[in-house]
């Protein structure tokens, strides 16, 4: 699965963790001194007046040439490492998906800070007409369509992307497979995981693994921007006031509601496992069938249905509580913001400026910590999706070299 697509996976990943680390070690203890020596900030902004250009102060400039240098940089051993024929997209594709995605937070971002100044404005419209001059209205209006526009070209970009690089994953994994056919060809269900499998692993992989990266990147932003917010806040409903009080709240709302649906959906990815498995022996007598008529009897299909049935049945009855504990959870968070905001509202302490920018950055903080809750469904189908071709995979001899691929 690993294998076909990325070089040595085991010592890829753990390093990228390792290396991942190690950039904000630097980051946050000598990363000023390495910008006074190597950040370009001197020359693409060399004269910033009272209000700087957006995305592009000095702090930022260094923070953008420092993210894409740490990167790219990751990428250069693995040329000379395992190399294969999908470095390009395993190795260096990777990398661009992760830059291409912390563009898209450092523009949500922005946009936190624009929502409070908005919304501020707004607030001084509404309780003194004729205070704020239409262009002043219109102007910000104009100024952050100037913003939402490039973002919508790096939205799709990013889909566009990784819809190429999913497809070279399956690939790549398509051709491992068929160059061990030989050792396959028997397994139950052998070209449904080639044909099949192949393209749910390599696409439920990527969905995952693209947002699980936007989520952590969103929470590098968010969080010092919500800890921020929350010294805005008075205090908390029955406990007070507490530091960070905001940051607590996201994180015990999301953390309870992951172990809950972990819990409640601890039966699920046997179960979709085990609906694979008598999916594909019903498809395989109908598949015998085209060709021996005396396969596919009436008894025969009967038992088969029935066992395909009872199958989903189960599954049918184990997700209508999965969904109730889901769905309650959800509809829950939704009002947890008001919630721990009410002290702070009654007592006229917020701006409806400071009301949005905590609204967003705490939804946004909020659903990164909610990744597991959000990906559940997705992560219980892949497991299964996973299982199968562990155990399709087990034919194959140990040790045999990574073929190469003829596309």
């Amino acid at each position: 699965m690993f294998r076909s697509f990325f070089p040595a996976p085991k010592l890829f990943f753990g390093s990228a963790a390792v290396w991942a680390a190690l950039c904000f070690l630097i980051w946050f203890t000598i990363g000023p001194a390495l910008q006074s020596v190597i950040s370009l900030d001197p020359i693409l902004t060399p004269n910033q007046g009272d209000d700087p250009t957006p995305f592009l102060t000095n702090q930022k400039v260094w923070l953008y040439q420092y993210v894409i240098m740490g990167t790219y940089l990751f990428c250069v051993p693995w040329y000379f490492i395992d190399r294969h024929r999908y470095y390009w997209w395993s190795v260096l594709g990777s990398a661009t998906i992760v830059l291409m995605l912390f563009a898209n937070v450092q523009v949500q971002a922005w946009l936190n800070d624009w929502y409070g100044d908005f919304f501020n404005l707004l607030q001084t419209a509404l309780t003194n007409p004729g205070s704020i001059a239409p262009e002043d209205y219109w102007g910000n209006l104009i100024f952050v369509a100037y913003v939402a526009a490039p973002n919508v070209l790096l939205i799709v970009s990013i889909n566009f992307f990784t819809s190429h690089y999913v497809f070279r994953w399956r690939t790549a994994m398509n051709f491992y497979y068929m160059s061990f056919w030989p050792h396959l060809r028997h397994v139950e269900g052998a070209s449904q995981r080639i044909q099949e499998d192949a393209m749910r692993f390599a696409d439920g992989v990527e969905s995952l693994g693209v947002n699980f990266v936007y989520a952590l990147m969103t929470l590098a932003v968010f969080l010092p921007i919500l800890w921020g917010l929350s010294e805005q806040i008075t205090a908390l409903p029955l406990v007070g006031e507490i530091p960070g009080s905001l940051v607590w709240v996201a994180l015990l709302s999301a953390s309870f509601g992951t172990v809950v649906l972990a819990a409640v959906g601890i039966k699920l990815p046997g179960l979709e496992f085990n609906n694979q498995k008598v999916e594909a022996a019903y498809r395989k007598e109908l598949v015998y069938a085209e060709d021996h008529e005396d396969r596919a009897q009436p008894q025969t299909v009967k038992e088969l249905y029935l066992d395909v049935q009872k199958n989903y049945f189960r599954l049918f009855f184990h997700y209508l509580y999965f969904n109730l504990v889901r769905s309650t959870y959800n509809q829950a968070s939704n009002f947890i913001t008001l919630i721990a905001l009410g002290p702070s509202i009654l007592a006229g302490a917020i701006t409806l400026g400071i009301y949005q920018q905590v609204a967003n950055a705490f939804g946004r903080v909020e659903s990164s910590l909610q990744y597991l809750v959000d990906s559940w469904p997705a992560i219980i189908k892949l497991m299964s999706v996973y299982k199968r071709l562990r155990k399709f995979e087990a034919e194959i001899p140990k040790g045999s070299p990574l073929p190469e691929s003829p596309v």
